[in-house]
């Protein structure tokens, strides 16, 4: 359903990379089926370009006018300039997916004009990889066949849920955000291994095996998180000593509340952008 596609990036940050070179890594898109376009930082494109071998331009018209798919990857804070920037040069057949953090797709497809497909995502940065784990909710005017192709496009950089408008705001808290944490307890792992004498090649790797086997574990089996994690306790021994330190510092509630709070700022940022057009 792709090998014919054209993909333009409206937008040439951290997400838009991770995800054509997600792309180009799986070889669903070649490099000269992706175009990205920012602004005026000229020097970031010419770095994609030689990195990855897509197109680059800073002319909208030229990277529009060949687009299937269009990628609002602006920062969202930009979203209302940057759509106007583009639409002398969009058309309704083309699909528009956003990966715009708490923008809907009703606020976009009155900002575009028209009746076009639109699909809001939300990957994480682990695309670069092949393993974000992406939402997927699709507009009003999206057909189910919209939807399949924009999955496909997302299934080649990780896992895809088509999930209700509703609850992308969750989904960005859990996921969207989710790598974050995950690299900000590694590195509080790291700072103790440090601390305690190790080096820090052999510390990386230990951790970084840890958390594969983990995560292995939990993939594997039907037990609960709190289930494997008590089968690593014994009574009155190191893991339980670490893990009531923890509990003492209300660390899962933290967790909790941060992800709560991820999610309520994407759900903040689409309220913001809705009130400022």
């Amino acid at each position: 359903m792709l090998k014919d596609k054209t993909v333009t990036f409206v937008g040439a940050g951290s997400m838009a990379e991770a995800i054509f070179a997600g792309l180009i890594n799986k070889e669903l898109l070649k490099p000269e089926q992706i175009i990205a376009t920012n602004r005026k930082d000229i020097a970031r494109l010419e770095s994609l370009k030689s990195t990855y071998g897509i197109q680059t331009t800073t002319n909208k018209e030229e990277a529009l006018s060949q687009a299937d798919i269009v990628v609002l990857a602006m920062k969202p804070s930009n979203v209302i300039d940057g759509i106007e920037l583009i639409k002398p040069f969009i058309r309704k057949e083309q699909i528009f997916i956003s990966v715009l953090a708490g923008v809907t797709t009703h606020y976009l497809e009155e900002l575009l004009g028209m009746e076009a497909p639109v699909i809001r995502s939300m990957p994480n940065t682990s695309a670069k990889v092949g393993e974000s784990a992406t939402a997927l909710s699709a507009g009003k005017f999206a057909s189910e066949e919209d939807t399949n192709l924009s999955a496909q496009l997302f299934k080649a950089i990780g896992t895809v849920h088509i999930i209700p408008e509703d609850k992308q705001d969750g989904f960005t808290g859990v996921a969207g955000s989710g790598p974050a944490y995950i690299y900000y307890f590694v590195e509080a792992m790291e700072k103790a291994a440090k601390d305690l004498g190790l080096e820090e090649e052999e510390a990386k790797e230990a951790i970084i095996q840890t958390l594969k086997g983990s995560l292995k574990r939990l993939e594997s089996t039907s037990k609960t998180s709190a289930q494997l994690y008590k089968e690593v306790m014994s009574p009155n021994g190191a893991t339980e000593a670490a893990l009531n330190v923890l509990a003492s510092y209300q660390f899962q509630d933290a967790v909790v509340a941060g992800i709560k709070r991820s999610s309520a700022r994407a759900k903040e940022m689409g309220q913001i952008f809705t009130e400022s057009k």
